[in-house]
């Protein structure tokens, strides 16, 4: 065997007795070289991610570095933004960028950027992102479907769906009265005793939309409502949870990632069915000339503009409901809660809506919607609630359809946005004491009821809450009944308590017995 140039004669012996040894210093060599690429191409992809990622950086508006990969998910100095807007606003302007893992989400702080925005350049404004907790859930139909064309279809369905209903069996009006009248039997029965308010408005907020939705309502010890009423629960916080965070931000990869999203999108199928099945039996009994409910209506509505609707399925009336159902049990039954605990703060501010109720409607009838007009300080109450309720707008961000100059800067069309109305709700520009709870921000100097351009509530634009009109009828009239037969009372000394403390614990998984609902001595 002819030796090569280079190999000594020791390595020519081995060789000829060991060859096997040589073969794995040859694969060794191998390893070391694919490893070798494989770090260089890690180095590489780094790079250009973080060359694109600076690039990026620089064609929006400024805002806190972000980790790669991470973005600024897990920095405390920036999330949650209803906690650390006044910082950011104050470093950075009305306008700044943050990062959801590699997604730049553009901020918008008080009422001049976010007015701006919404109301000027609504169309600009207008658009929808994908959210990948929605989705996963509803898969493209209802009304929150990226489908910018199916929305629009979606929404004037269900803006003309809910206006119109009061024309059928039962106005809407006089299902929500029904229901904070069974709220009143079931708060009577305490007799005064320290109790958690939470699971029983919860129910009462559940039942109204049981009614209105499926034209049925549940006993306040149902075990299906409990469990139906659980899964919106779990839906809902799962939002503002870091597995929901981290899921919208990078859903491929938590869909291989255990954690509380995994039971949530399980257990929503369960409400889904739910739906499903009550759409079924109301085919089977539709009555065209005497529509009972929110589903009787839609059917109807789909049967007869089937030629301008096509877009339009059954499966969208589903996911409608679900939608419906989800955001109105959980917008509602938050703002009666924290209302009921401002006014048990707020001793003053509830003798001032005893003594209105008292003068218009008496105790000889329940309070009705048509007695809003007259009712101007529990009116500016129940605003100035909405207003003053710490929370989070995060959770449903817009998207730009095109190319828009605002603010000096240039955001690119597809661009995700964050109007925060918690910063326009407390924009000492608009109000004239924001950290202070008071009705009178609604007030004129005669003690009319005012509007303020500022309260945005319920979204602003083209993307309004439609439920709007139903939830302002729904809040006044149970405030107002409630208050016509309680006073409520905290267990805590009411000046050693914060409100908002005491309602986060009320919404937390544990019982809390926090409030008395004293029955008011006029009242039968």
């Amino acid at each position: 065997m002819q030796r090569t140039g280079t190999e000594t004669a020791a390595q020519h012996l081995l060789k000829s007795f060991c060859p096997f040894a040589f073969r794995v210093d040859r694969a060794r060599v191998q390893m070391e070289l694919v490893t070798g690429a494989g770090v260089l191409l890690l180095l590489f992809l780094l790079t250009a991610l973080s060359f694109k990622l600076h690039k990026a950086r620089g064609q929006l508006p400024p805002g806190p570095t972000p980790w790669l990969f991470l973005g600024n998910l897990l920095q405390k100095e920036v999330l949650p933004l209803h906690k650390t807007y006044p910082k950011l606003f104050e470093k950075y302007g009305s306008v700044f960028t943050i990062w959801l893992g590699p997604k730049p989400v553009v901020v918008l702080c008080g009422y001049d950027a976010v007015k701006g925005a919404l109301v000027d350049h609504a169309e600009a404004f207008g658009g929808r992102p994908p959210i990948a907790l929605v989705e996963k859930v509803t898969d493209g139909y209802g009304l929150l479907s990226p489908d910018n064309e199916k929305w629009r279809e979606l929404r004037r369905f269900t803006l003309s769906t809910l206006r119109n209903f009061g024309m059928g069996r039962k106005p809407m009006a006089e299902r929500m009265q029904e229901e904070a009248n069974c709220l009143v039997e079931v708060l009577a029965a305490k007799q005064g005793q320290a109790f958690d308010p939470l699971p029983d408005i919860v129910t009462a907020a559940s039942n109204v939309l049981c009614s209105v939705i499926f034209g049925t309502r549940f006993s306040y010890e149902d075990p299906q409502l409990k469990e139906l009423t659980d899964v919106i629960k779990k839906f809902v916080n799962l939002f503002f949870h870091v597995s929901g965070v981290a899921y919208n931000a990078i859903p491929r990869i938590m869909d291989f990632v255990p954690g509380p999203h995994k039971s949530s999108f399980t257990d929503s199928s369960k409400l889904f069915q739910f739906i499903r099945d009550s759409v079924e039996s109301h085919k089977l009994n539709l009555d065209p000339q005497n529509p009972g409910d929110f589903i009787d209506c839609f059917l109807l509505r789909l049967n007869k503009e089937q030629s301008s609707a096509q877009n339009i399925c059954v499966e969208d009336l589903v996911t409608t409901a679900f939608v419906l159902f989800v955001a109105g049990m959980e917008t509602s039954s938050s703002s009666i809660l924290y209302g009921l605990l401002l006014l048990a703060k707020f001793p003053h501010i509830q003798a001032k809506v005893h003594q209105e109720i008292d003068e218009v409607v008496g105790v000889n009838r329940a309070p009705g919607v048509e007695d809003r007009v007259k009712m101007n300080y529990t009116n500016a109450f129940t605003h100035e609630m909405l207003r003053y309720q710490l929370g989070s707008s995060e959770a449903f961000p817009r998207l730009t359809t095109q190319d828009v100059d605002f603010k000096g800067y240039t955001i690119p069309q597809g661009t995700i946005i964050v109007p925060l109305f918690i910063s326009v709700h407390f924009d000492p520009a608009c109000w004239e004491t924001p950290e202070k709870f008071d009705p009178g921000h609604f007030l004129d100097a005669e003690g009319e009821f005012r509007k303020n351009d500022a309260y945005m509530a319920f979204s602003a634009g083209k993307r309004a809450c439609p439920g709007e009109g139903l939830a302002k009828m729904e809040l006044f009239l149970f405030i107002a009944t409630l208050l016509q037969n309680f006073t409520f009372q905290l267990v805590a000394n009411p000046n050693e308590v914060d409100v908002d403390t005491l309602f986060s614990a009320c919404r937390g998984e544990r019982k809390h017995c926090l409030l008395r609902a004293i029955r008011r001595k006029n009242v039968k």
